[in-house]
């Protein structure tokens, strides 16, 4: 049913083996897609995200656009990380925070 594949890595341009064994595998996990990076550049990528490089540059990174609002339970003026829309309400952080200890 499977037979070794020779593919070509969409990030440094080398060919690689997709042998029987990583077919098994990627089935038994229920991946659908074969690889598209070879076994090093997965790596590096696998490293690249969880120390948080190659995503948006340093500048941006971990900022979000603020809008401002004023919460609907204490009118106090807050930001919020949306655009409110006005048809629905909108909480300041500590009243947001009791709510939903009530609730749970």
């Amino acid at each position: 049913m499977y037979e070794n594949k020779v593919l070509i890595c969409k990030d440094c341009g080398n060919s690689f083996d997709f042998s029987v064994r990583d077919q098994m595998f990627y089935a038994e996990k229920g991946f659908e897609n074969e690889p598209q990076r070879c076994r090093d550049c997965r790596t590096v990528r696998k490293t690249q995200r969880s120390s948080g490089l190659g995503q948006a540059p340093s500048s941006t990174a971990g900022l979000r656009e603020m809008f401002d609002a004023v919460c609907a339970q204490c009118s106090t003026e807050t930001t919020v990380p949306f655009k409110p829309r006005g048809d629905r309400p909108v909480y300041c952080r500590s009243c947001y925070t009791a709510m939903n200890t009530v609730r749970a």
